[in-house]
């Protein structure tokens, strides 16, 4: 699979400092910010500072020392917000994963009981 990315996609332009967040937390490796169209009372997304279109881009491309990165900025994120009592990860991917942002996101969910996860079909 080709991975193209768009430098001028909005967590690019973040990444750039040339749009706004609300930084939560960062190293080397990841940036982590509210969304600004939280979904509970925690919803932080944490992105890698490389130019990767989606999870799979990510797990094939990255280095290690960018994955332990971007791992770390999580265990990090779930510290700093709390989240022990459990939150939901979710990384949409593509057209049918509803990927609105063609940069790999994480979105960390939680700070209140969660639904299920898909509707019972």
């Amino acid at each position: 699979m080709d991975f193209d990315y768009d430098t001028n996609n909005i967590f690019a332009k973040i990444l750039r400092g040339e749009i706004p967040n609300q930084t939560v937390f960062e190293n080397d490796h990841a940036l982590a910010f509210r969304d600004i169209n939280p979904g509970a009372p925690v919803h932080v997304l944490v992105i890698p500072k490389g130019p990767y279109v989606s999870i799979d881009h990510f797990a094939r491309d990255a280095s290690p020392e960018e994955q332990v990165g971007f791992f770390a900025a999580v265990a990090r994120v779930c510290e700093v917000e709390n989240l022990s009592q459990g939150f939901r990860s979710i990384a949409n991917t593509r057209t049918h994963g509803v990927q609105d942002v063609p940069h790999f996101h994480l979105h960390l969910i939680g700070g209140k009981q969660l639904g299920a996860m898909l509707p019972q079909s």
